[in-house]
């Protein structure tokens, strides 16, 4: 019952699966959790701007929501606190090739919806958008269309801006800015559009095995302020377990991952840093490698290592890897 009511709610995954030959669907009998994939509804307005100027604390800039939601223009707050960004990455180039900043933001901290680009070395950085744009990477569940409109734009990228946009990120140093809190209960919560918010009723609901992220000031998050914090909710006990995990516990399963992410899980050359990182992105990463979502040049040893994983085991390192400090 279960399984059907999910392939009706997420077919893409089982045409992608199928694709893909009965050994990867072998070793992911379980479809895509639809908790770690929220979908923006397709019945959500949005709130109209009243034309009010919208300020963050601490900042002496002003936009409109209008200015705010412009897709092709990453409205920066903080100016004085980087690098000044490429042309790529501030505005883009219509129509396709929407700017990195709007989503990933001016400084790289992303969201629990997309990535965090900041502190990705420039070679890593390089080979997934190699990836996306050879079709060795994508999303699990085709109702992510913002996965598809970003592969879309990094199609029309030249291998100059590929350069610039890597360069950029990678100088930057991912700021420590989720709470993990292990919880039986966490507030009611629904997704408003690709991102997981607090009811207004301040009703509760029973966590179960997810991980329910959620920004802290919803307001300033809307507004793509980059210092806006989260809190990621995850079953009790999931961060002693993720840790006995990473560190090799249940090595003839899961090897160490120091072994490669290296000492402390903050990268090794072109191999990511995992450490602070949203657990929602860290979970979904995982599944994805292994339901034989991800390929390309150095995926093979992530496959190997996530198809011993069950869900829960995910969900524990993500939650032991998010709480600690970049």
């Amino acid at each position: 019952m279960q399984a059907r009511r999910l392939r009706k709610l997420i077919p893409g995954i089982f045409v992608v699966l199928g694709t893909l030959g009965s050994a990867a669907y072998a070793q992911t009998p379980e479809p895509p959790p639809v908790w770690a994939y929220p979908v923006a509804p397709k019945d959500y307005v949005p709130p109209a701007d009243d034309g009010s100027v919208r300020h963050v604390p601490g900042s002496s800039k002003g936009f409109t929501l209008t200015e705010i939601r412009d897709l092709f223009y990453a409205r920066d707050w903080f100016p004085e606190k980087h690098a000044p960004m490429p042309s790529i990455v501030a505005t883009g180039r219509p129509p396709n090739l929407r700017p990195c900043g709007v989503c990933h933001r001016p400084e790289g901290i992303g969201g629990p919806e997309n990535a965090s680009l900041a502190g990705l070395s420039a070679d890593y950085i390089m080979r997934q958008i190699e990836d996306y744009r050879a079709g060795a990477r994508s999303t699990a569940v085709k109702e992510r269309a913002h996965v598809f409109r970003m592969i879309a734009a990094l199609k029309e990228l030249t291998p100059a801006e590929i350069k610039e946009i890597a360069a950029y990120y990678a100088a930057m140093k991912l700021e420590r800015r989720i709470k993990v809190v292990e919880a039986t209960t966490v507030p009611a919560s629904y997704v408003p559009n690709w991102y997981y918010t607090p009811k207004l009723d301040g009703t509760s609901e029973p966590l179960g095995d997810r991980i329910i992220e959620m920004p802290d000031d919803e307001e300033n998050f809307v507004n793509r302020d980059a210092r806006v914090t989260f809190t990621a909710y995850v079953p009790p006990g999931s961060i002693a377990r993720g840790a006995a995990l990473v560190s090799g516990a249940q090595a003839d399963r899961i090897p160490a991952c120091a072994a490669c992410h290296g000492e402390g899980l903050k990268g090794n050359a072109d191999i990511p840093p995992l450490v602070g990182r949203s657990p929602s992105l860290i979970f979904r990463q995982l599944y994805e490698f292994k339901a034989g979502l991800r390929h390309g040049s150095m995926a093979e040893p992530m496959i190997e290592n996530a198809k011993n994983m069950s869900l829960a085991d995910m969900v524990a390192i993500a939650a032991y890897l998010a709480n600690q400090t970049p």
